[in-house]
């Protein structure tokens, strides 16, 4: 099973030190060559983002940044994993490593043989 794991945190404004990226790039190569993190990112500042918004036939675009806003996303993981349990397990080990506190948010993503008839 892939799950998403979507990281939100309080906005950063500063890149990730260099020990902060050490750290991640240890995580991604351990978790990778094990098989289990498919694909991560992180995403640059809000300020330089936008939110696009559809309601009937109107589509809005506000730019960023999102002062509104708590928690941004701040990045995501793709994990490849036989239970929920798992997914859980392996977002507590991207937490341990991001550099900053915040959450995960973790959806299973839908797969063909999800989607087949029984």
């Amino acid at each position: 099973m892939r799950y998403l794991s979507v990281f939100k945190s309080p906005e950063r404004d500063t890149p990730p030190t260099e020990q902060e990226m050490a750290t991640m790039g240890q995580y991604i190569e351990e978790r990778a060559r094990a098989g289990v993190l498919l694909s991560t990112e992180g995403c640059l500042p809000s300020r330089m983002g936008m939110r696009v918004r559809r309601s009937g036939d109107k589509v809005t675009v506000t730019d960023g940044p999102f002062t509104e806003a708590k928690e941004v996303v701040g990045g995501f993981a793709i994990f490849q994993v036989d239970t929920r349990e798992e997914a859980i397990e392996e977002a507590r080990r991207f937490l341990q490593v991001v550099g900053t506190d915040g959450e995960c948010e973790i959806r299973q993503l839908y797969e063909v043989p999800a989607l087949a008839p029984a």
